[in-house]
């Protein structure tokens, strides 16, 4: 029966405490996309820089630890260059250059639990699970072609991202956070291995 009652106390000041908050965050997102060609290695292609906006929960369960779920927009991506090459007679003539930009925007829920060493710095961890939208590959090319767009039907639906970052509260309502998205997982169904890491930064503003 001591045991009981303890228990009871102990869910009854967790819910006493709890608080939930609502907010808005927004901020720059650079995404680094990375294919590997097995025995040819590693490519990592040129980072793509966007912006991400979006919205806030965030439920305190107690004085030092706090549970968020987000939704934010986005788009990931990269770029790179292809020669193009042709064969006149018994040469090898080199054409021009095909760049190859690749655009994956995406409605990204991050799940996290938060840690408030001091009131207002916290350290965050966890789950980022991207939506694909309109997954696509535009190529231009740098001569005489014309450039052309040709949607990526290769991609999962949903891109997992492992992430860790922190937060420090600068007022009340403002406060800037930094995190990175872990590049675990492969985001194509199969064939190409490609994986993206994912490093933002940005402000908040909590609305309550």
């Amino acid at each position: 029966m001591k045991k009981i009652c303890q228990l009871l106390f102990s869910v009854a000041s967790i819910l006493s405490f709890a608080q939930t908050h609502f907010g808005v965050r927004t901020g720059y997102s650079l995404s680094n996309m990375t294919f590997d060609w097995q025995q040819y290695g590693k490519e990592k292609l040129d980072a793509k820089s966007y912006f991400y906006v979006g919205a806030f929960v965030e439920h305190n369960i107690s004085e030092k630890f706090a549970l968020q779920g987000e939704l934010n927009y986005t788009e990931l991506g990269g770029k790179t260059y292809v020669e193009m090459t042709d064969i006149v007679g018994n040469q090898i003539v080199t054409q021009g250059m095909n760049e190859v930009n690749f655009h994956y925007p995406q409605l990204q829920i991050p799940l996290s639990a938060k840690y408030y060493p001091i009131k207002k710095l916290a350290f965050l961890g966890g789950l980022n699970f991207g939506i694909n939208l309109d997954p696509n590959v535009k190529f231009k090319y740098y001569d005489f072609f014309n450039p052309a767009d040709v949607d990526q039907n290769n991609i999962k639906t949903v891109n997992i991202f492992p992430f860790l970052g922190t937060e420090f509260h600068f007022t009340k309502k403002f406060f800037v956070d930094a995190r990175y998205n872990f590049n675990f997982f492969d985001i194509n169904q199969e064939g190409l291995s490609t994986k993206i890491g994912i490093f933002q930064i940005g402000l908040g503003y909590r609305i309550k």
